[in-house]
């Protein structure tokens, strides 16, 4: 007699994980037009079509959720597994951090730029809430390390060297205040920096990659004569 073959239930754990998703999504975009102080698990839940006690039963409540979102924007921004692949890839450190740039610039000038991950990025750099330290443990460290690591190699220094860390400010600090930037605050004060197509912002994100390795060289040349 041939042997039965148990039925599950069809597609419940592709639901659920659908319906997290949802809620994430959801909850993401709730996040960058609200804050974290306005946003209510309620909205989130009707938004993503679901009901509230699947805020609690996914994320834990919204805390949980929010905290789940923000460490979702940043990888948005940049993951951990393709800076390391950048990183541990083939080409020399220059080659690398110019890479790096032109991803972080494309993204932040670009289209992407609207979206509610970069958003909650910029809420959360101007007003910390209670999960950034799980960003920082999880997603900033982690990456700060490959970056520190990359800029060490071209000046041939310890990544944790207080000249690499200066370094890393200088390069890191455009891309905080377009993040966190007024775009039209931008547009009076600097017109040049959003206008244009995707010519120009390509030349911006030229002109980053430039200045960047311009002055990491200026900075060897310095610490080559320092040393001599």
């Amino acid at each position: 007699m041939p042997r039965k073959t148990p039925r599950t239930s069809p597609g419940r754990r592709e639901d659920g994980a659908t319906t997290k998703a949802q809620i994430l999504e959801a909850a993401g975009g709730v996040f960058a037009e609200k804050g974290f102080d306005r946003a209510t698990g309620k909205e989130i839940a009707e938004r993503a079509g679901s009901n509230s006690a699947a805020v609690n039963y996914y994320y834990g409540g919204i805390e949980g959720l929010y905290t789940a979102v923000l460490i979702e924007a940043h990888r948005r921004l940049l993951t951990y597994d393709k800076l390391v692949a950048l990183a541990e890839g083939p080409g020399d450190a220059v080659g690398k951090l110019e890479t790096l740039i032109g991803q972080i610039a494309r993204t932040i000038i670009g289209p992407a730029s609207s979206s509610w991950a970069l958003r909650v990025l910029s809420r959360e750099i101007l007003s910390p809430s209670p999960a950034f330290p799980a960003l920082v443990q999880q997603e900033i460290l982690p990456k700060k390390l490959v970056v520190t690591g990359i800029i060490g190699e071209i000046l041939g220094l310890a990544h944790d060297d207080p000249v690499v860390t200066r370094c890393a400010l200088n390069i890191i600090a455009p891309f905080a205040m377009l993040l966190v930037g007024n775009k039209q605050i931008f547009t009076r004060i600097l017109p040049g920096i959003n206008s244009g197509g995707l010519e120009a912002q390509e030349a911006m994100v030229q002109h980053f990659q430039r200045f960047a390795i311009a002055g990491l060289m200026a900075t060897a040349t310095a610490l080559q004569s320092d040393n001599h």
